[in-house]
């Protein structure tokens, strides 16, 4: 077996925020991975081959640690450590964070101050002439456990590999929900930016470790007065955000939560925030290549996070797109939707085109324009149109009530593709209903 130790950014996980919490990012290499006083423990050995050896596994285990892209190389060199069983391996990474080299024989050499068991009798230990583990172990070990206890010689044991150590491995929960309580109270929303960052770096290892990307969630915050001016105030208050395409990479949310808090208001100052995914979905890798891209290849901003973080800033009505509705009536094939909301007839199990219908016109006349007549022929600008084919029947519409022929409504229609003088080839219909002829489109 072939252990990693991990030291922990910080020994106490936030409040509100479990422990494990601070691992899910390792679980994605390994699925042995434990908390172990202040540091994370992973068993690599059954992995380290699927990952091309224990060098390249330990170089990726540096670079995907919370601490490890902005901490200087020795820094971040100093905050790992390995070894054959669970406690070397802490023991040898407290010897690092000390500034001290391992000794000449492992495990014999360690002090006892790397071992938690032996802490706490240290000084009684040295004055029976113990500097390290080995001095120890070569005690009568009856002597050792009536003095010391039993604890000291299992965790010896344990660290020689002669004793199974049983530790709680980390696992994930089903669904992504935390909360955590603010160190202090929050008085304006961008304020929360800085917490939410701490629930924003646990959805990453948690979408990591479960091969997942986020579609949409939920940001919410709980009051920490109930009522204000006389005004009851609601407990928790909270905002959605939603993604073109599933997601792991905390940058793009990280944009959309600042733009998104920058138009809210608190009610009251904020106490406790939770996070919670609220759609995720596999996630598909984005190059389908043998071979990677080129790192120093440009890489722009996607064009659906681009159009997210706009509606962001600007409100989700501001950016709109057009929508293919399953609809024989052509003014109503499409409509304008804001661009990051799923449309509502979606939810009613509408049906949508996968494109605009082959042979219509790019462009339409809204609202359809009266046409002339010269006895029977319709005329554009004065000019009699050449009609070059049809008709095209269509009746739709009357479950939308009788809007005429040119609304929205019941449509009897026969459309015809003609061409004038001056606008070149137009797509007209005769409502027969009235008899009357419009203008519906405009070919390029």
């Amino acid at each position: 077996m072939q252990w990693l130790a991990w030291q922990l950014p910080c020994t106490e996980p936030a409040p509100g925020l479990p422990a494990a919490a601070q691992g899910w990012w390792a679980l994605r290499f390994t699925p042995h991975v434990a908390l172990l006083d202040e540091a994370l423990l992973l068993e690599v050995g059954s992995t380290e081959r699927l990952w091309g050896g224990r060098a390249a596994l330990q170089a990726l285990l540096r670079r995907a640690a919370p601490d490890g892209t902005d901490a200087p190389q020795d820094d971040c060199a100093s905050t790992w450590a390995s070894g054959p069983t669970a406690l070397q391996a802490l023991a040898l990474l407290r010897l690092k964070r000390m500034g001290c080299a391992p000794p000449q024989r492992l495990p014999h050499g360690l002090p006892l101050a790397t071992l938690t068991a032996l802490r706490p009798h240290a000084l009684a230990l040295q004055q029976l002439g113990c500097r390290s583990w080995g001095d120890v172990r070569v005690l009568p070990r009856a002597g050792v456990a009536r003095r010391f206890g039993s604890a000291c010689l299992q965790a010896l044991d344990q660290a020689w590999g002669d004793a199974p150590h049983t530790l709680a491995w980390i696992t994930l929960p089903e669904q992504f929900a935390l909360e955590l309580e603010l160190p202090a109270l929050a008085e304006s929303a961008p304020a929360l930016l800085w917490a939410g960052q701490r629930l924003l770096d646990a959805l990453q290892g948690w979408l990591r470790a479960r091969h997942l990307g986020v579609l949409a969630l939920a940001l919410s915050w709980r009051h920490d007065l109930r009522r204000l001016d006389g005004v009851e105030l609601p407990p928790w208050h909270s905002l959605q955000l939603r993604t073109a395409e599933p997601l792991q990479g905390m940058a793009h949310l990280r944009r959309l939560l600042a733009e998104r808090l920058a138009h809210e208001r608190l009610a009251a100052p904020v106490n406790r925030l939770a996070l919670r995914s609220l759609q995720t979905a596999p996630l598909v890798p984005a190059c389908h290549d043998l071979l990677p891209p080129a790192h120093d290849a440009a890489q722009g901003e996607p064009w659906h996070q681009f159009v997210e973080r706009l509606s962001a800033r600007l409100g989700a009505h501001s950016l709109q797109v057009v929508r293919l509705r399953a609809d024989h009536r052509p003014e109503a094939m499409q409509h304008w939707h804001p661009a990051v909301a799923p449309p509502p007839e979606a939810a009613a199990g509408l049906l949508y085109p996968t494109g605009w219908p082959q042979g219509y016109p790019p462009w339409l006349v809204r609202p359809p324009q009266p046409l002339s007549l010269q006895g029977h022929r319709p005329c554009l600008q004065g000019q009699p149109l050449c009609l070059l084919a049809g008709p095209q029947r269509v009746e739709s519409g009357w479950w939308d009530g009788d809007g005429g022929g040119t609304g929205q409504g019941l449509a009897q229609r026969d459309y015809f593709v003609a061409h004038s003088v001056a606008a070149g080839n137009v797509w007209v219909f005769r409502d027969r209903a009235s008899g009357a002829w419009f203008l519906q489109g405009v070919y390029a």
